[in-house]
């Protein structure tokens, strides 16, 4: 049985992590972390600071927001606990910051916990490497009218991907209001769209010469993404000190 600490388990995210947890048997919640403790009923203490954790864990899992990554980090780091970062719309420090504490510890992190999302990596690269510059690349990402980030960090990833493979690297054009130019071969452009309760979308598109190829994954609900996460978890569970990603989960599948 892994035990788990979950970092921000109030959240949306948090709360569909701890459904998806009671469903199965190999990992369990020996503790949260949100800075409201008490605005939800849980079935596993909760605190509003990591200091305050007397329970014995493998992996922590986070789905907070970027402001809380110091102290956590501090924390993954004076225990040594692998740590699965889920938070999106970091920063450039941010990332740094997890750069130096993978030296240190067992670090996963990943713009989109989904597996689905993961692969969707591959597949897109696959595609760019044949169509190269004979196709104009567009990404257009759709989340509800609660996401504070645009575009997602899903969206950032899927482009980051496209220009691993990509030579050279195309610069990324975000929308297209105001601009009078007509559009280069030298760009990616990235769109985001916000409304309801859509729990996320993202299609990457190809449009050549009288074709079009679109590479789309759908969410019906967070729940993917907290299945995901367990994935995650036990894969890092006894992990040493280094940088991983989802692709290393897909990969040890």
């Amino acid at each position: 049985m892994i035990k788990l600490i979950l970092h921000g388990c109030n959240g949306k995210m948090g709360q569909a992590v701890v459904s998806a947890l009671a469903e199965q048997e190999e990992i369990e919640i020996a503790a949260g972390v949100d800075r409201y403790p008490e605005s939800r009923v849980n079935s596993f203490p909760v605190y509003d600071q990591l200091t305050l954790i007397q329970e014995e864990a493998d992996v922590i899992l986070d789905f907070s927001v970027p402001d809380a990554l110091p102290p956590l980090m501090e924390y993954a780091e004076k225990t040594s606990l692998p740590l699965v970062i889920a938070t999106t719309g970091l920063s450039p420090e941010d990332l740094n910051m997890i750069e130096r504490l993978s030296q240190k510890t067992a670090v996963l992190r990943a713009a989109n916990m989904s597996l689905g999302i993961n692969l969707m990596y591959e597949l897109i690269k696959k595609a760019a490497l044949v169509l190269g510059d004979r196709f104009d690349i567009e990404i257009v990402e759709k989340h509800h009218n609660q996401k504070i980030d645009a575009p997602s960090g899903t969206a950032y990833a899927l482009a980051d991907a496209l220009n691993e493979v990509l030579q050279p690297a195309k610069n990324f054009t975000y929308g297209r209001h105001s601009k009078n130019n007509r559009r280069s071969k030298n760009e990616i452009g990235i769109h985001a769209i916000r409304g309801g309760t859509i729990a996320g979308e993202h299609s990457v598109i190809f449009a050549g010469q009288d074709e079009i190829i679109e590479i789309t994954h759908t969410a019906h609900s967070r729940k993917l993404f907290a299945l995901g996460a367990m994935e995650a978890v036990k894969y890092m569970a006894g992990k040493t000190a280094g940088l991983y990603t989802m692709s290393d989960v897909l990969a040890g599948r």
